[in-house]
């Protein structure tokens, strides 16, 4: 990825819905994002329990209410077929400890990685104990007053990471659960490639509950840590953005981006390119 050196100029004004998910700005600790985000002019800022975690919670909400930066959402909890590639999960009493941070930081959205395929290998009965840990973890959530969101990953993470892979899994999923209770969540990257992708969005409605956008390069560097820049791929971001508001999402829009590369550039013109390709190259 090329980035040009900093220059104001550069950089149009931003729209009210972009969110910088902390991950994209890897190298920031939560209080570097969110001065970034400010100071850049940027209203939202996707969190990440584990940098929460490092400052503590309640310094994280001062931080925010300081620099008048909201959460747009949060991630992740879920792993409810106890397959997590990042470490060992505790399950339910982990869940619950990531719900009790995102109503503290004032979000009202949790990003949910369902788990990949369990030891035994039955993909069916995973997907079953996804049904059932979710089912288990909703009234817990409700009574924090926050709505859970079942992110479909692409289906080269089915192993590891979720074995809900396209949208109609999740959508089929969350109308298990009031729209109030169980939404789902678009990534560009996860769901761009599927052929009934339109049909489920639209199918989706109001249970959209976060949208978050980066690009798919070609060729990819990395399974995981591949992600791109908007406009440095083949996604039709413009599309999927129109899709989605015309399913009534209106809420932020997160840039979420796993590359070495990205991660290795100073974070600040980081931003500053997707500043100025947010517009025309998101929202069209």
């Amino acid at each position: 990825m090329d980035i040009p050196p900093p220059a104001e100029e550069d950089a149009p004004m931003v729209t009210d819905r972009l969110s910088i998910n902390q991950i994209t700005v890897k190298s920031w600790t939560f209080e570097e994002t969110v001065r970034g985000c400010a100071r850049h002019g940027i209203r939202y800022v996707g969190a990440w329990l584990d940098r929460v975690a490092e400052i503590g919670v309640e310094k994280a909400v001062s931080i925010l209410d300081d620099h008048g930066v909201a959460v747009s959402s949060v991630c992740r909890a879920g792993f409810f077929t106890d397959n997590s590639p990042d470490g060992p999960w505790s399950g339910r009493a982990d869940n619950e400890r990531a719900i009790d941070m995102t109503a503290r930081l004032g979000a009202d959205v949790l990003y949910l990685v369902c788990g990949g395929v369990a030891a035994d290998r039955d993909l069916p009965a995973a997907r079953d104990a996804v049904r059932d840990g979710l089912a288990e973890l909703v009234p817990y959530a409700v009574e924090r007053g926050v709505r859970l969101a079942v992110e479909p990953l692409h289906p080269m993470m089915c192993a590891e990471r979720s074995v809900i892979v396209t949208m109609a899994q999740a959508v089929e999923l969350a109308a298990q659960f009031r729209p109030d209770e169980v939404g789902v969540a678009v990534d560009t990257y996860n769901v761009w490639w599927d052929p009934r992708l339109a049909e489920d969005i639209r199918r989706a409605g109001d249970r959209i509950i976060g949208y978050q956008v980066c690009d798919w390069l070609v060729p990819q560097p990395h399974p995981v840590f591949g992600r791109g820049v908007p406009g440095d791929g083949v996604i039709d971001l413009r599309s999927m953005t129109r899709a989605v508001d015309a399913a009534g999402y209106g809420g932020p829009i997160e840039v979420e981006i796993f590359n070495e590369r990205v991660w290795s550039s100073p974070p600040d013109e980081v931003i500053r390119m997707i500043k100025k390709r947010f517009a025309a190259g998101v929202l069209g």
